[in-house]
């Protein structure tokens, strides 16, 4: 599997990556974005299986990023990992096309959880 991972944090990216593998996804080849723009750029470039991202990111939020794809015909599989967990922003990621929203702090068993039921569509 393939993964685009935006967050503007380096320190934050390396932690997901880290909880990614203990969730059992080594092995995956993980692309890092530093912002949505740059997500958005990796996505028409190189094609993953799956978007990982922040959601407040300088140059394009999230969100934003979320949109943009959409708006141009992408269906890739996309995904929260952000501090903002409420359920206002659960419905919004949602409305806007996210499978999932993994609020921080998160655990292994939050990404087998959320990346499990994304694969159980695909079946």
């Amino acid at each position: 599997m393939k993964i685009v991972l935006a967050d503007d944090s380096r320190v934050m990216r390396q932690i997901v990556i880290r909880t990614l593998r203990q969730a059992g996804f080594a092995g995956h080849e993980i692309i890092e974005a530093e912002n949505g723009r740059q997500a958005v750029e990796l996505v028409h470039q190189e094609a993953p299986d799956l978007v990982l991202s922040d959601w407040n990111m300088p140059e394009m939020t999230g969100i934003d990023a979320l949109t943009t794809l959409r708006d141009s015909g992408s269906q890739v599989p996309f995904g929260f990992v952000t501090s903002e967990g409420s359920d206002e922003m659960r419905q919004r990621a949602a409305s806007a096309g996210a499978a999932f929203l993994i609020a921080k702090p998160f655990t292994p068993e939050a990404f087998q959880e959320a990346l499990a039921g994304l694969h159980a569509g695909k079946a």
